[in-house]
């Protein structure tokens, strides 16, 4: 079949890996088109475009002699670059399977995210790859500090170590040395040369209020400007919803729906309502219905589908959607109506979900709830909703009358004891997970205050209240009611899938567990249940969050991907995500794929294939884990700042890494992380044992343990390098012998 694109048709890829299969040789661009049949200039160079975008995704490469092969026929690994910041790198091969590690030589000419074709070899050091045709670069822009230094300009690029990128004379655009600048690559770095950049725009000085944000936005291509086509599409959408909209929808405008968030909350994705319903409960999750808003295909699905996911950083928010959207006309605001996707389910007293359906709805919100309000009503610390106080917020009652018209909110009475139900299937949701052995960490977070000027004012534990749990359970059993019918309909789309933890990441916890004295955990394949066990065993100890951030290392991050194989840390069979496609691109297509059901009774006419969903689950995996790290940049090098003026200050922390060149330790109640380097130790030669549990001076024979109590000194903090230094005052406990 021809590109009816094309004004000259030109063949599929299909055909034309067809052609080169029975040529059974690489090929010139003249002997394709020779064998294609494609005659005059325009033909070929129609032609030309096509295999250059083959070249791109990586179904050809393009040998020295100009000649196009399979890719598949030169026993390369297709796939994403994954740079560390330590300078080495990793290769995601599209076909799935392990990464392939790069070495720093090989990363030198590389940035994070391009696509290559390598080879592997396997070497001393165990197997490798070579990259022997850069496919596509993923970066164009850096952002970073420029430094000048004998007469040269060079910018350190953000989140890579050793980087850099030269400023030719006269494309400095007047930054001086120290700014945070913006810099266009006009040259890709080479096995042999730096990368070569001009500068297009001078952010400020490198610690100016709201830089470090800026510049890790930039630093790891985070895209965070919309397109004048995204703002048109955005400009043409309704201020409300419209009569067309409400057509073929189960009005739920009387139902007490109510959302609960935080209290800085702006896109509410999610409502909830529950009642009693024979002995268990009926349990609503409404959710913004963004696919009727977002289209597949337009400039704002394809502008979601790039960001991937809202990244929320400490000053600022760089959202997946435009803010008339997120903010808007997809958030599910009080007292005002929303289209939503309900999941409506029925619960047993045992917390099983017996049945489940799905449907299109327009909704009301009775109530916008922070966590501590809806805590507080529940538990009865305050009064009735609707009595003065009880909110925490103005207005708590509604004019009389105001439910007697048609889709009005409901009375107080009735969002009460819908609160109250869902604490009651709360507690049944919890008692089942328990049951089946999902992981139940408790892992201590702070929140990062700010001042006016960006910078941390205080850094405060953040409270865990019954609310954000009731919440949790009642996103995760619509999480799960969601992924069945995806699996039941064996419809494309993305599954959350959560692997347990390899043998080897097994064998150290066994190991790191055993000097805490429990050696009730077997070699083998670990089950939650185990987990759970460690976790009980050492809940009220000083090493409960040392164990937990332990327990957290030890497991495979969590992907999405088009074949489901389980959530090993809720210890569920299927899972998917279906609660917040208000922020998360994954949540929206498993929303178009229920949606096509519920209109089409079948997969067949669906948009999107299994291989489409392959590549969608990559990209959106790499775009999350690509929020993570621009967030933690951003969250340490402020920490960094904060702590700058409290150098001499004593702190108790507990060691939560063992290295032969010093112990990492943390200060749990501000979630700070800094090294003790052996050189401040009582003076030894000290040495780490192999499972990386102790450092032990080989004269004196003092110990250091994992979990161990210390009271240190800040003695230096390095913004630039977000690195903290303290030394030992005292110990807590006795030296080990």
């Amino acid at each position: 079949m021809r590109n009816s694109r094309y004004r000259h048709p030109i063949p599929s890829r299909g055909e034309i890996v067809k052609a080169m299969e029975a040529a059974g040789r690489p090929l010139t661009l003249v002997s394709l088109a020779g064998h294609m049949r494609l005659k005059g200039p325009r033909n070929e160079a129609a032609l030309r475009r096509r295999l250059k975008a083959m070249v791109r995704d990586g179904q050809l490469i393009r040998n020295r002699a100009r000649e196009y092969c399979l890719a598949h026929h030169l026993d390369l690994v297709i796939g994403q670059v994954r740079a560390h910041k330590d300078g080495y790198g990793f290769l995601t091969p599209d076909r799935g399977g392990e990464d392939v590690f790069l070495s720093s030589r090989e990363m030198g000419r590389l940035w994070d995210g391009d696509r290559v074709a390598a080879r592997i070899s396997v070497t001393q050091r165990g197997t490798e790859g070579r990259v022997v045709e850069i496919l596509k670069r993923a970066v164009s822009e850096v952002a970073g500090r420029l430094v000048r230094e004998r007469g040269f300009d060079w910018v350190e690029v953000e989140g890579r170590e050793r980087t850099r990128v030269l400023i030719p004379r006269g494309q400095g655009r007047g930054a001086g040395a120290d700014d945070l600048v913006r810099v266009e690559i006009t040259a890709h770095p080479t096995r042999r040369t730096n990368a070569v950049g001009r500068v297009i725009r001078v952010l400020g000085r490198f610690d100016d209020s709201g830089a470090q944000t800026l510049s890790a936005i930039l630093s790891h291509g985070i895209p965070h400007e919309f397109s004048p086509r995204v703002e048109a599409e955005t400009a043409e959408m309704p201020t409300g919803v419209t009569a067309d909209a409400r057509r073929g929808r189960k009005d739920l405008r009387e139902l007490p729906l109510v959302t609960i968030d935080g209290a800085d909350a702006k896109d509410f994705d999610d409502a909830v309502y529950c009642e009693p319903a024979g002995n268990g409960w009926r349990l609503i999750v409404a959710i913004a219905d963004v696919g009727h808003y977002v289209r597949a295909g337009t400039g704002l699905d394809e502008e979601a589908r790039e960001r991937g996911t809202s990244v929320y950083f400490p000053d600022r928010v760089v959202p997946m959607l435009p803010e008339a959207l997120s903010n808007g006309l997809c958030s599910l605001q009080s007292d005002v109506e929303r289209l939503c996707l309900c999941c409506d389910m029925t619960v047993s007293e045992q917390g099983e979900v017996n049945k489940s359906r799905f449907y299109e709805a327009v909704m009301r919100s009775a109530r916008r709830f922070t966590y501590g309000e809806a805590a507080r009503l529940i538990s009865g610390e305050s009064g009735r909703i609707g009595e003065p106080g009880a909110s925490g917020e103005p207005g708590g009652s509604r004019a009389a009358g105001e439910s007697g018209r048609k889709g009005a909110p409901p009375t107080d009475s009735a969002t009460f004891s819908s609160l109250k139900a869902l604490a009651g299937v709360y507690a049944a949701f919890l008692e089942r997970r328990r049951e089946r052995g999902g992981l139940e960490f408790d892992l201590g977070e702070v929140v990062l205050e700010l001042d006016d000027q960006g910078q941390i004012s205080n850094v405060a534990p953040r409270k865990r209240l019954v609310t954000h749990r009731i919440i949790e359970e009642c996103m995760i059993a619509a999480n799960v009611e969601a992924a069945r019918w995806l699996r039941k309909a064996r419809i494309p789309s993305l599954y959350r899938v959560h692997e347990g933890p390899g043998p080897e990441r097994v064998d150290e916890l066994i190991l790191f567990v055993r000097t805490l004295g429990i050696t009730s955990i077997s070699p083998g394949r670990l089950q939650p249940a185990d987990m759970n066990r460690i976790l009980k065993a050492t809940e009220s100890g000083p090493e409960a969050e040392l164990v937990q951030t332990m327990l957290l290392r030890c497991m495979a991050r969590a992907e999405y991907r088009p074949k489901n194989s389980g959530h090993f840390g809720l210890a569920l069979p299927v899972y998917a995500h279906f609660t917040s496609p208000i922020r998360r691109y994954p949540d929206l297509l498993v929303h178009r794929a229920i949606k096509h059901l519920l209109h089409k009774g079948g997969v067949k006419g669906f948009s999107y294939d299994l291989a489409a969903m392959e590549h969608l689950g990559r990209h959106c995996s790499r775009a999350e884990q690509r929020a993570d790290e621009a967030v933690w940049d951003v969250e340490e090098r402020l920490k960094c700042a904060w702590l700058k003026d409290r150098v001499g200050d004593r702190f108790a922390v507990s060691v939560s890494g063992i290295v032969p060149f010093g112990l990492f330790v943390r200060v749990a109640e501000l979630g700070i992380d800094g090294l003790v380097h052996v050189s401040s130790l009582p003076r030894d030669y000290y040495h780490a044992d192999a499972g990386g549990s102790a450092l032990t001076g080989e004269n004196s024979g003092r110990s250091y343990r994992l979990a161990d109590r210390l009271q240190v000194q800040l003695t230096s903090v390095s913004v630039r390098e977000r690195k903290i230094d303290f030394v030992p005052v005292e110990r807590t406990r006795k030296a080990r012998h």
